[in-house]
């Protein structure tokens, strides 16, 4: 209980001090995020708040549907003419925003831009891997990779946002970054950064007029005041609810809370490229044993979570499920400190604060741990725009806590942009792991990309670039007016809401 009147008094304070009083309008869902995304170029981060928008206003050749299998969108059919030839047939009667046609040539120039290492894009996971895309008519393109890539598809549901070609070579990726056109079921009507931005939908939609006619997506960092959107009615869907707070969601019959195991994994990195303690493996093999992980899951979580001894959850291939996570051992964790001579070394762990589920708190508990094994260690909070031009710039370090989805259910997916040396969000290097990745994503045999990855898994343990892992239990808040339900890859589609009558 002692919990949960701080809290209620903050959700009260946050009531009274709402800035907007008036219900959502009708016919306008009002959906609630942690924060902004950083760019509205589809091909130029790895960010969920980005992606949460962008996929409304662009579209992609496949698509997961709410099973999470691989589904048609803008390619109607796909098939593997040989280990490194792919198929696509493309949906007819088609347009952008903008009266362009989304055809051969878009998908060709769409896919080959975010192939392109020259464009300097963010999303670098098919840079290396898309050779060219042929054109075999105006709707049927081939996409031929350097050597076989076994999921593609998979990738092809997540990343290569079709682009109109015209527009986005006549304006540049400046102008593409805050005036996106796409081929969606809604249109950017306006964007205030960090305060709102509303969709506006597409009346000339392929799939049909969408049933809600308007979204604006705010970002509000403070569960509370999430929590007292929700309940003023002002917000339909709130994101990244604390379990305290979840229990007052369910309330007056205006909402209720909806839950669901995400494919995401939170984590807790190290920076051990750019030496210093961390640099060293029983050091980091102290800091993983010195954390209680189990007990943090428990009191600062309540729960909502599922501890991990891999980098990967259940949904992903190469998931190996007898790999177990590193145990809680503080003398063992001393002992190591004393082999490194790193005894009281000074430890900075960054932190987002609102993005992931009491980020904060847990990043807090985790270095409480650390102070009692004599490591001298604080948690530095950023602002989350801050916090990921940090990570890309590789400035994150020594340690960083860190979330990645895992949207198209590979192990590569993970390892690849993570781990794997040079990589945009890789802060690790390490000759043997990078042969392992490189290995598993150019063969189609499934045993034997599961066997590698078990190996990389074990390899990672032992190794340890990530003090832990855990999958994140998302918790949303959902306004009774809206039919709605949370999907693992934590994706929302707007289009898939309807208002109940």
């Amino acid at each position: 209980m002692k919990k949960i009147l701080p809290s209620l008094f903050t959700l009260m304070v946050a009531l009274l001090s709402y800035s907007i009083a008036s219900a959502a309008p009708k016919d306008t869902v009002f959906i609630a995020q942690g924060v902004d995304p950083g760019t509205l170029d589809p091909q130029n981060h790895y960010e969920t708040p980005a992606f949460n928008v962008l996929l409304n206003i662009y579209e992609t050749l496949l698509l997961r549907n709410n099973e999470m299998k691989l589904t048609p969108l803008l390619a109607t059919s796909w098939k593997l003419i040989n280990n490194t030839t792919w198929e696509f047939t493309l949906r007819k009667g088609v347009k952008f925003h903008n009266g362009e046609d989304f055809n051969a040539a878009a998908a060709k120039f769409s896919l080959e831009r975010i192939a392109d290492g020259k464009n300097k894009l963010k999303q670098t996971t098919l840079v290396g891997i898309i050779d060219r895309v042929e054109i075999i008519d105006n709707y049927t393109i081939r996409v031929i990779t350097t050597k076989p890539y076994p999921y593609l598809d998979a990738q092809l549901a997540h990343l290569g946002a079709m682009m109109p070609p015209q527009y986005t070579r006549d304006k540049g990726p400046s102008h593409i970054a805050l005036h996106p056109i796409g081929t969606g079921p809604y249109k950017l009507a306006r964007w205030v950064k960090d305060d709102q931005l509303t969709l506006e939908a597409n009346d000339r939609y392929w799939g049909g007029a969408p049933r809600i006619k308007k979204a604006i997506l705010r970002p509000i960092p403070e569960a509370t005041t999430r929590v007292a959107a929700l309940q003023t009615q002002e917000a339909d869907i709130i994101v990244n609810i604390p379990p305290h707070l979840a229990r007052l969601m369910d309330w007056k019959g205006r909402s209720s809370v909806a839950k669901v195991p995400s494919s995401r994994v939170i984590f807790m990195a190290f920076d051990t490229t750019q030496g210093g303690p961390v640099a060293d493996k029983k050091v980091r093999q102290a800091i993983a044993q010195a954390i209680d992980v189990d007990k943090i899951l428990k009191n600062v979580l309540e729960g909502n979570a599922i501890r991990l001894g891999t980098p990967f959850t259940k949904y992903h291939f190469g998931y190996d499920p007898a790999i177990r996570p590193n145990p809680f051992n503080p003398e063992m964790a001393k002992k190591l400190l004393a082999e490194a001579g790193a005894q009281g070394f000074e430890l900075t762990l960054n932190s987002p604060n609102g993005r992931y589920l009491n980020d904060k708190e847990v990043s807090e508990a985790a270095v409480g741990d650390l102070r009692k094994v004599g490591i001298n260690a604080r948690v530095k909070i950023h602002e989350w725009g801050t916090y990921m031009n940090m990570t890309y710039a590789h400035k994150a370090g020594p340690s960083y806590l860190l979330g990645w989805g895992g949207a198209t259910f590979d192990a590569d997916a993970t390892l690849f942009p993570m781990m794997r040396t040079g990589q945009v969000l890789s802060h690790y290097s390490n000759p043997k792991l990078d042969a392992m990745i490189e290995e598993g994503r150019s063969i189609m045999d499934k045993a034997k990309r599961q066997k590698i990855y078990s190996e990389a898994a074990k390899l990672v343990k032992e190794e340890v670039p990530w003090a832990f892992a855990y999958q994140q239990i998302d918790i949303y808040g959902v306004s009774a007016r809206l039919n709605w339900k949370p999907r693992a890859d934590e994706k929302l589609f707007v289009v898939d809401m309807s208002f109940k009558k």
